[in-house]
């Protein structure tokens, strides 16, 4: 009966070992979106998020500000807590592993609790002696420890310095495109403000830049999904909210403006589509129906916003037509993102909600959540 107890925790151990090595490959080493099949890092992250925003609520249901530092602090706060799991997980296994060998090793008699410290030790390269293995395998099974805590360290450490460099490459063209489309960005604003601006010379330019933004923010975010929650720096940005906002400018550019160069408009609308696609996809975001995710008269009201920037509009009716279909391959998958991460609502992305509640739904938005993001959009531009 005892060597059948020391085969399985030797086996126990080994599958835990097993669990927390593959979780950091396919996380950390692995540079592509992964499957969750095996890797508790995964459903951790799922576990904490459905709790996280609920407690947000809960505690600063009336202080915006809190809640979204309250939110903010998910991501670090996982990052680390996942780095101390893998770090459990392996002590634990190999723990499990020298307990099914403890006739080999120094003290004899040793605990439980002792056998993890030598394990703790082993792994972290410790090493003080006061146990030691006295044969061939618990020796064996103490070095390879030591492998696995010095080859944990190096990658968790390029890793921290890839996940931060990305964030601050995204975060650099989210103010950018702020600076462009105003506080909150929009769409609209950032065509309007190009127009009153005389800069829509420029928007070719802007759109290339968006293209490289957009496929590294789709490659970085499916490569390592903690970057999609970390949230930006500044308020009433996002990174959602600045896709969706260089989609819904380079729709109107295709749709409704005359006399503008849309060539990277176009190439970028494939690009943003496509990450807002395999990022909805890859967070099992929920679409019931691809729609165009606003009113007609929110579409007009920004044409005549256009018009008076300075931009020649084509027909409304046609331009109606094409923008609702090009749009809708889109919006949903957008909001479903803002309405996952808990992302502030802007124009046209996010939770509608409180438009649909309010009589004049094109223009004004619940008080009590957000600004009046029309409004402001004009004073702005």
């Amino acid at each position: 009966m005892s060597i059948l107890l020391n085969v399985a925790s030797i086996a126990f151990g080994a599958i835990v070992i097993a669990l927390a090595l593959n979780d950091v490959f396919q996380s950390v080493v692995v540079p592509r979106a992964t499957g969750r099949r095996y890797r508790i890092s995964s459903y951790v992250w799922r576990w904490m998020w459905e709790l996280w925003p609920r407690l947000a609520w809960l505690l600063f249901a009336t202080d915006e500000d809190r809640r979204e530092d309250f939110l903010a602090t998910f991501a670090p706060f996982m990052l680390i807590s996942l780095l101390g799991m893998w770090v459990g997980l392996l002590i634990v296994g190999y723990g499990f592993v020298l307990w099914g060998v403890r006739g080999g090793i120094l003290p004899h008699n040793a605990s439980f609790g002792t056998i993890l410290y030598f394990a703790g030790s082993s792994l972290l390269t410790i090493g003080f002696g006061d146990v030691a293995g006295r044969s061939a395998f618990p020796r064996f099974v103490s070095v390879l420890a030591a492998l696995s805590g010095l080859a944990f360290l190096s990658i968790t450490t390029a890793f921290l310095f890839a996940l931060f460099g990305s964030f601050q490459q995204r975060e650099t063209f989210v103010v950018t495109v702020a600076a462009r489309a105003g506080t909150p960005p929009s769409g609209v604003n950032l065509l309007a403000i190009a127009g009153y601006s005389r800069t829509r010379d420029d928007l070719s330019v802007l759109m290339i830049d968006a293209q490289r933004w957009a496929a590294a923010l789709m490659e970085s975010h499916l490569a390592y999904p903690v970057l999609a929650f970390f949230r930006s720096s500044h308020d009433e940005q996002s990174w959602v909210g600045t896709l969706g906002t260089l989609l819904d400018a380079a729709t109107m550019m295709m749709t409704t403006i005359d006399g503008v160069n849309d060539g990277q408009a176009r190439i970028f609308y494939n690009v943003g589509r496509h990450a807002a696609r395999d990022l909805s996809h890859y967070f099992r975001v929920e679409i019931e129906d691809e729609t165009v995710g606003i009113e007609r008269s929110e579409f007009d009201h920004a044409c005549d916003r256009l018009a008076a920037a300075g931009y020649k509009m084509s027909d409304r009716e046609e331009g109606w037509r094409r923008f609702s279909g090009l749009r809708s391959g889109y919006a949903s998958r957008l909001n479903g993102l803002a309405k996952l991460f808990e992302i502030p609502p802007l124009q046209w992305v996010g939770d509608r909600s409180a438009i649909h509640s309010e009589p004049h739904g094109d223009v004004a938005l619940s008080a009590a959540k957000i600004r009046d993001y029309d409004r402001n959009g004009e004073e702005s531009a």
